[in-house]
């Protein structure tokens, strides 16, 4: 249980009905603003807690000793703070230890030592694959199927059946959104019916319901199922608020503004990023307010609002030299259009040649198809058409290469087509960059050729 028990119930520890006491201390162990609260409070004596709890009328008598009962509830409060303390705190040797062993061994060992058998060391591997995700998605999904492999030794005795369902939907989800990344949708979308499926025989805690909602809402996103993807994130919002955590619900934010981005509806996303910087701790994870603020700019451009998201650009330079390795090409291209559209033309040109070797370099071909457009575009402009001829004979076969599909392949060849006729006008380019930004989101999409 997330949502945080009242004073009175942190005095009693629900000494009076047991089976909310482990409900209570579950929720004390791993909250440690409650556990800032308790300290605080006044302890009660068992007079005091009874006067307090149950209302007797004369002639009544009390028979249980709750002051008894409140003294256990403590100690065994204090006994899962100091395990959960002591198993946080080895689990980074733990994790370095099986670094050191080849990835084929990691997960024969983890499954037979039992000093891997931690909640902690499993929250840690959790987070490590979170953070592998941005580099490598294969890593990622690996150290989340460990974290599976240490919950299968964790006694449900001592750490609650609950919590241990609970944690193992989160790590099914991990396991989801590494495959997501990598454009498994087979496999996310039945790592995330695991996941669910652990969900229900959970504790029913709201948190980790809205987690999953959040991720799943990614997985729908890729699949293009954006009406659906957009009902399970004002979910997740909703109970982010509800339980005080602004930061997730920033984030969540950010993934409802993406995906009126690829809807194609910039303006309600703009407002969205705006509400969620506004929520979301940069303290806390100091990358997601670089993606707020690149998909803001993005945005910005596309609706011609080249000063602002100038200003802006300017504010995030330090988060983009931080970041600079995974968003260098991108923000190369997002400044050319910048520049672009400020008049800059010589400036944007070059900014444009440096992405599209860039994304050339790193294999990812719509952009570099998208940027070639681009390029395409201001050199029809200034009458370079031997360029732009030029422009068209590289790319064709670069594209032809990859594993793309028809329509998008199509949509390029018919600009090919249109160029060699010197008939390629800003028209055009402006419809196969569009369709091509479509079809990066959606490989169902057909092309149309214009009449």
């Amino acid at each position: 249980m997330r949502i945080h028990p009242h004073n009175l119930l942190l005095q009693e520890l629900a000494a009076v009905r047991p089976e909310l006491q482990k409900r209570c201390l579950e929720h004390l162990s791993i909250c440690p603003e409650c556990r800032e609260r308790l300290h605080l409070l006044e302890p009660l004596t068992s007079e005091s807690l009874v006067a307090k709890v149950l209302p007797f009328g004369k002639g009544q008598a009390l028979e249980a000793d709750y002051g008894n009962a409140l003294d256990s509830a403590l100690r065994s409060l204090h006994s899962i703070e100091d395990s959960y303390r002591r198993e946080r705190g080895g689990a980074f040797s733990l994790y370095a230890e099986l670094l050191r062993h080849p990835v084929e061994r990691r997960s024969f060992i983890v499954r037979n030592c039992p000093r891997f058998h931690t909640w902690g060391f499993c929250e840690l591997l959790l987070h490590r694959s979170q953070e592998q995700n941005f580099q490598n998605s294969s890593t990622g999904e690996s150290l989340a199927l460990l974290a599976i492999e240490v919950l299968d030794h964790l006694d449900p005795a001592f750490y609650g059946s609950g919590s241990l369902e609970d944690l193992r939907a989160r790590a099914w989800s991990h396991v989801a959104n590494s495959r997501r990344i990598r454009d498994d949708l087979r496999g996310a979308e039945e790592a995330f019916e695991f996941a669910f499926s652990f969900l229900k025989l959970g504790t029913g805690d709201p948190m980790e319901k809205a987690l999953l909602l959040d991720l799943k809402a990614s997985l729908l996103t890729k699949q293009h199922s954006l009406p659906t993807a957009l009902s399970f994130l004002r979910r997740a919002i909703a109970i982010f608020l509800e339980v005080g955590d602004t930061h997730r619900a920033g984030r969540a934010l950010v993934s409802m503004s993406s995906v009126h981005s690829i809807a194609g509806e910039p303006e309600r996303a703009i407002a969205l990023l705006y509400r969620a910087l506004k929520l979301i701790d940069s303290t806390r994870e100091p990358r997601l307010v670089l993606v707020a603020w690149h998909n803001l700019i993005e945005d910005l451009t596309e609706t011609g609002q080249f000063m602002e998201a100038h200003k802006l650009l300017v504010k995030a330079r330090p988060l983009y030299r931080k970041f600079t390795p995974w968003l260098h090409n991108f923000r190369a291209f997002l400044e050319g259009k910048i520049s672009r559209g400020l008049g800059q033309a010589e400036q944007a040109e070059a900014l444009f040649l440096s992405a599209r070797n860039g994304f050339l370099a790193d294999g990812i071909v719509y952009e570099m198809a998208i940027v070639s457009l681009e390029i395409a575009s201001l050199y029809a402009e200034q009458g370079r058409m031997a360029e732009i001829k030029r422009l068209a004979e590289e790319m064709i076969p670069i594209f032809s290469s990859r594993q793309i599909h028809r329509e998008a392949l199509a949509a390029l060849d018919y600009w090919r087509q249109a160029v060699e006729a010197e008939q390629a006008c800003a028209t055009l380019v402006a419809g196969v960059a569009s369709f091509l930004k479509k079809a990066r989101h959606n490989p169902e999409l057909r092309f149309q050729r214009p009449e």
